[in-house]
């Protein structure tokens, strides 16, 4: 798992964020996965790019969940630069042998409707040229829900912990090989 704060835990315990309750969840589901979380606050495709490599030979994932980009929305940093980011990194783990899925992400309304569709278009084109399992929105149910969100606007509640959860189940539950196998 490679993320920024919102894999992070960010406002909370980490044993509460979702991150933990995945690994909970593939431990009663009978699943042997270890999972490694990777995350860091504030942490930008650059940053994980240039970390990725020691983390991929450390852990050797049969799965890497990539949940990056919203920090380079939030400081303006190149579209082009974060998508050859975000290419970079599914191509070494492809070439690794770990499969990826890709959590897309979008940007508050105040950064205006063309910007915040062209960076959330970033993330489809890449998992289709890169064959990646793909989650359009990461936060749907959640960033519009100022109940499941913390008084920043940005970070999730502890509260909404199970329901990204619920967001990245099935695809992740699809990428599993099943203990039988």
């Amino acid at each position: 798992m490679v993320g920024d704060s919102l894999s992070a835990a960010y406002g909370m315990d980490v044993d509460q964020g979702w991150v933990s309750l995945l690994q909970q969840r593939l431990t009663a589901s009978g699943h042997g996965h270890r999972l490694a979380n990777a995350s860091i606050s504030g942490e930008t495709t650059r940053g994980a790019w240039t970390r990725l490599p020691k983390l991929l030979d450390r852990y050797q994932p049969g799965i890497v969940i990539i949940e990056l980009g919203g920090n380079d929305g939030l400081r303006g940093i190149s579209l082009n630069k974060m998508q050859s980011n975000l290419e970079q990194m599914i191509r070494l783990c492809q070439q690794q042998g770990s499969r990826v899925l890709l959590l897309g992400m979008r940007l508050p309304p105040n950064y205006g409707p063309a910007y915040g569709e062209r960076f959330h278009a970033v993330f489809k084109n890449i998992s289709q040229q890169e064959g990646t399992n793909y989650l359009p929105f990461f936060l749907e149910g959640v960033a519009e829900d100022r109940n499941l969100m913390q008084a920043d606007g940005i970070h999730p509640t502890q509260d909404a912990q199970t329901r990204l959860l619920d967001n990245v189940w099935p695809s992740i539950k699809s990428m599993l090989v099943s203990k039988d196998d």
